[in-house]
């Protein structure tokens, strides 16, 4: 059964979302405390609601919408950017619900055509993302979207790729902040939109 079938449909998101994670400790690593995030995806009507939520980061404002004759507020992003894994299910669904394109940042040595690279580090280790160097046109304005924001080291990498081709990072939205791990301030100037935080 839905978490928010039986009228729960009216809980903020954020209890929503963490009503549904599953905490696992030590994965991958030891000391690190992993948010399952797979069973607020397998929710129908929760994930609805976090697309909702992640997409509202980017949006302009109602005035925006009465002017283009439609109840929703346009999207202030010509494109939904995606981050390994988690990313892509999310920004997929964002694309979707805001009618523009979604572009993926891989990790390294997964895409087949020139790519451009950035190294980050991770609360558990160091690795290197990438991006299709013709996948972002210069002043195309652009939504990050990804699951977790923890250090900030993936995201910060993330946008540094999509600045390196001349895209406009609109803002970052993420399903859940980790603030302990700093990652905001790593991301500063950016504005960062997150869902749950904790």
């Amino acid at each position: 059964m839905s978490a928010v079938a039986d009228g729960a449909v009216q809980q903020p998101l954020d209890e929503l979302i963490a009503s549904l994670t599953v905490d696992i400790p030590d994965h991958p690593e030891p000391g690190v405390l992993f948010r399952d995030l797979t069973p607020v995806f397998a929710d129908g009507p929760a994930f609805a609601r976090v697309v909702e939520g992640l997409a509202a980061a980017g949006e302009s404002d109602s005035r925006a919408a009465a002017l283009a004759g439609t109840d929703r507020a346009a999207p202030a992003f010509d494109v939904v950017v995606g981050v390994e894994a988690r990313g892509f299910l999310l920004a997929a669904a964002v694309a979707l619900s805001a009618g523009v394109g979604v572009v993926l940042v891989r990790k390294a040595g997964k895409l087949p055509r020139e790519r451009i690279a950035a190294d980050y580090s991770l609360e558990y280790g160091t690795a290197t993302l990438e991006l299709h160097a013709d996948s972002i046109r210069p002043g195309q304005r652009v939504l990050v979207v990804d699951d977790v924001l923890a250090t900030g080291g993936t995201l910060t990498a993330a946008v540094a790729l999509v600045e390196q081709l001349g895209g406009v990072v609109t803002a970052v939205s993420v399903v859940v902040e980790l603030a302990a791990l700093g990652g905001r301030e790593r991301m500063a100037p950016h504005t960062v939109h997150a869902l749950w935080t904790t």
